[in-house]
């Protein structure tokens, strides 16, 4: 017998300010677009940065270590 929840697994994407792994279902620090691509945060901070300079933190520029 398969249980459902434990079956599946959650999708997930990483933060391009932190490098985390983020729960695409529920994003701790929410989503932004730029471009037309979906990113996913880890927490607030991490969307405020890429919000502010998206082509730093894309192009590797810019990151933050945690």
């Amino acid at each position: 017998m398969k249980i459902p929840f434990l079956s599946s697994k959650a999708e997930t994407a990483t933060d391009p300010v932190c490098v985390m792994s983020v729960d695409t279902s529920n994003p701790g620090g929410g989503v932004s677009t730029h471009n037309g691509e979906v990113y996913y945060f880890c927490g607030p901070g991490c969307r405020v940065a890429f919000e502010k300079d998206p082509e730093g933190y894309l192009s590797g520029e810019k990151s933050v270590e945690m």
